[in-house]
């Protein structure tokens, strides 16, 4: 086989190989951009999720459930002398129509952050700040990573708005 008789240059796999590396930018070049969104919406979805799921509970009169989503249990009807420290009655004038908050009927996911981190501890949970009712103060609720349970955040944050 000499130089003359070489296959003819098929331009196709270099074309390919530059259409992957460019879809391959391309799919990192948006997940950067949805990691880093300013509200946290998509970094923190699933704690952003869990909030948002108790405040409809709430907001549906659905105590059992918020309840179960607060205490990170959705079973705890079947030992509930497990959260004595915290009955459900207390919780209920917590978050009911006697609370601060007054019957709950409008809510809104402001935004989603992790606390600030202290040497090398890694949070165990992300605060969600919630408007509660369109009160001009906002509500920090905090979402555990781990059994994502709902309660009130011991810090409150502030949202970033651009």
């Amino acid at each position: 086989m000499s130089l003359m008789d070489a296959k003819e240059y098929d331009p196709r796999p270099a074309q390919r190989r530059k259409r992957l590396i460019g879809t391959g930018v391309l799919v990192i070049v948006i997940f950067l951009i949805f990691w880093f969104w300013p509200d946290g919406r998509f970094r923190y979805w699933r704690a952003w999720h869990r909030a948002d799921t108790f405040l409809i509970a709430l907001q549906n009169k659905d105590f059992d459930k918020a309840y179960g989503i607060y205490n990170g249990d959705p079973d705890w009807k079947q030992h509930p002398q497990k959260y004595d420290r915290y009955s459900q009655s207390q919780f209920i004038l917590d978050w009911g129509p006697s609370s601060e908050f007054g019957p709950i009927t409008h809510h809104s996911i402001d935004c989603a952050t992790e606390p600030p981190k202290k040497g090398f501890a890694i949070p165990s949970g992300v605060i969600v700040v919630a408007t509660i009712n369109r009160r001009a103060k906002s509500t920090s609720l905090w979402v555990e990573k781990r059994s994502g349970s709902v309660s009130e955040s011991p810090q409150e944050v502030l949202c970033h708005t651009p």
